[in-house]
């Protein structure tokens, strides 16, 4: 008897331009969740892990961290869009639209919004805007990203190519939504962990965040299960020990997390990931190597009709096995440096 119950995933032929996905199993986001989540990175945001603090800044308890937010979403979207990928490859254009709290369900949409076969016949790239709600239907997360999905036929024709146009950067005007307006006065810099708020950061200015975290074998595979992430590649030793690298990859988010906890050596005062503007995962981590970053100010940005907070543009670069003393990037071809295994594109919210 044949298996027709089960999904093998969706491979390149099997999308279309204007699909809408509508992805199943929404999550509550509990207390044991966010702990297991800083369990695994060691944030250290004051908003995000005292309720008192942020109860005195005006928000009505600690919100769920702006990337645990992301990482549930994106969970959500890999059996249908990632199952069968080679590799996720970027990010862009991504909001957060409203604070998340404990107890609330997420759920997610994805639309196909663009397909471009590689000319090795093989595999394509597949681009979707995918899109979180909470329990009430509201948006709270949108973002665009782009992975590499193998074909089920290499023979099978190429559709017509679409690359959709993706903005450079997320205007700073449309970065409030997910952050009341907050008492800066109320903000305790003892207590945050940093005396630096926004007007003592000058665009231009590199910090290097000192600190490293070597990644475990268990925790990056625990991080991925925490959100419902099924993608084989970061699970199945079986098959990935028979693939290109011989073994399992780390999940991407998983050092964007890594990269975000560290940044708070020198951006403690940084308490909200208001923009993805850009991002790409440039070569890939494994289990015993030890995550390193820096941070670029690439913009600062007054938003309108708000005082309390400034937005920053960061581009935030995570290195494996190398420490970031001397900001690595380029090599000298001008490709990065074999180290650099991130290079992401983010506004963040700050107190003034």
């Amino acid at each position: 008897m044949s298996n027709t119950k089960t999904s093998p995933g969706n491979c390149f032929e099997d999308f279309r331009i204007g699909q809408v996905l509508r992805h199943a199993t929404p999550r509550t986001v509990t207390r044991g969740d966010i702990s297991l989540y800083n369990a695994l990175y060691g944030s250290r945001f004051a908003v995000q892990s005292s309720d008192d603090f942020a109860e005195r800044i005006r928000y009505p308890e600690a919100p769920v961290d702006d990337l645990l937010v992301f990482h549930i979403v994106f969970g959500k979207t890999v059996p249908d869009i990632s199952l069968n990928a080679v590799a996720n490859l970027g990010y862009a254009g991504g909001r957060f639209l409203a604070p998340v709290y404990a107890g609330d369900t997420l759920s997610a949409v994805s639309e196909v919004i663009g397909l471009k076969e590689n000319s090795n016949g093989r595999t394509g790239v597949v681009y979707v805007r995918s899109t979180g709600y909470n329990q009430d239907g509201t948006e709270v997360l949108d973002y665009v990203r782009w992975v590499m999905v193998n074909k089920r036929d290499p023979a099978s024709p190429a559709p017509e190519t679409v690359v959709p146009e993706l903005p450079e950067a997320i205007a700073p005007d449309a970065l409030g939504d997910a952050c009341p307006l907050i008492d800066a006065e109320a903000w305790d810099n003892e207590l945050a962990g940093s005396p630096h708020r926004f007007d003592d950061y000058e665009v231009g200015e590199r910090i290097d965040h000192v600190d490293g975290m070597t990644v475990e074998e268990a925790e990056h595979q625990i991080a991925t299960r925490l959100y419902q992430n099924t993608a084989r590649v970061h699970f199945n030793q079986f098959t990935e020990g028979q693939g290109r690298f011989g073994r399992r990859l780390v999940y991407g988010g998983h050092v964007i997390s890594l990269a975000r906890a560290l940044s708070f050596n020198g951006l403690g005062n940084a308490f909200h990931i208001a923009g993805i503007n850009a991002g790409r995962h440039v070569a890939p981590l494994f289990a015993g190597e030890t995550v390193f970053a820096w941070s670029q100010v690439v913009e600062k940005a007054e938003m309108s009709g708000r005082h309390d907070v400034g937005a920053l543009r960061l581009r935030m670069i995570a290195t494996k096995d190398r420490p970031c003393h001397d900001f690595p990037l380029a090599g000298p071809d001008g490709a990065y440096d074999p180290s650099v295994i991130l290079d992401f594109d983010m506004w963040v919210l700050m107190p003034r």
